[in-house]
């Protein structure tokens, strides 16, 4: 039996104290990004293009538009925004700097508030540091964790080993490949890990040197390092990075490519600044 009072598991609502914090987090975002010079967008609920973004299109709210074609309740923002930009909005304006505030669904009735910001031909620090800030103005300090989605790519194509167990973390699956160098590389944690370069294969020794390097672009006290993380979006292709502190995420981003379009950007979680703010009181 369903209640009158009940809400779908998965969905949000906001009352009193917590819809006081959501508005001021909101509001104060987007000064902050205005401030970096991002133009504000507001993406359509619906989309045709949400599957091209899912390794497993199950995650996705589907239905039919009038003339029978499928689309999705938006389940993800970025390859809308650089889509809209680059194919609908066009020479119309010359804004490569965009940020949103909105909502995305997930299969059932999973709802999360987002803040998110793209950078067209972006560079990876500029949009990890703006969102390092952008966290920091909303007195957030989580731990930043770096990842280069193209080493756990390289170990499946080029060293057979399991994608999968990659993606679960299971290390024994992932030592069973049988590579004497892959013992450190799951031992490395910290940027000083990497100092040292010469025991991996070169293109692992590649994909190793840009997290190097984008951690020591990066100012931010407190920084981990994670060569094996997969990130699940098939649009990240290169370096990413995500904020979290325990078992709560509070952003993730990077660079990725949509069509022949460059970019880098983050999704802020506004759920988990909200739970962050109602725990401090």
């Amino acid at each position: 039996m369903i209640f009158e009072h009940e809400i779908p598991s998965g969905s949000r609502l906001y009352f009193g104290e917590s819809a006081r914090i959501k508005r001021r987090i909101e509001s104060r975002a987007a000064d902050f990004l205005e401030s970096r010079g991002y133009e504000e967008m507001v993406t359509p609920l619906f989309s045709y293009h949400q599957h091209e973004s899912f390794d497993d299109p199950r995650e996705l709210v589907r239905l039919n538009d009038a003339a029978n074609h499928e689309v999705s309740l938006r389940a993800d923002s970025t390859a809308d925004v650089v889509r809209i930009v680059t194919k609908r909005l066009g020479r119309s304006t010359d804004a490569r700097k965009w940020f949103y505030i909105q909502p995305v669904y997930r299969y059932p009735t999973r709802e999360q508030y987002q803040i998110g910001a793209e950078s067209l031909e972006g560079s990876f620090t500029e949009i990890a540091a703006d969102a390092a800030a952008l966290l920091e103005a909303l007195e957030i300090r989580p731990t930043l964790q770096l990842a280069n989605i193209a080493i756990p790519r390289r170990l499946a194509e080029e060293f057979g080993v399991d994608l999968d167990a990659i993606k679960s973390m299971h290390i024994e699956r992932i030592l069973a490949a049988g590579h004497s160098w892959l013992e450190r590389l799951v031992r490395i944690h910290r940027p000083e890990d990497l100092e040292d370069l010469s025991e991996f294969p070169e293109s692992i020794t590649e994909g190793l040197a840009e997290i190097r390097e984008a951690a020591a672009g990066i100012d931010y006290a407190s920084v981990v390092v994670s060569p094996l993380y997969y990130a699940r979006m098939r649009y990240y292709d290169t370096l990413v990075f995500r904020f979290f502190e325990g078992e709560r995420l509070y952003a993730a981003g990077g660079s990725y490519r949509i069509d022949t379009m460059p970019a880098a950007g983050f999704a802020l979680i506004t759920d988990a600044c909200i739970a962050k703010k109602m725990q401090k009181g």
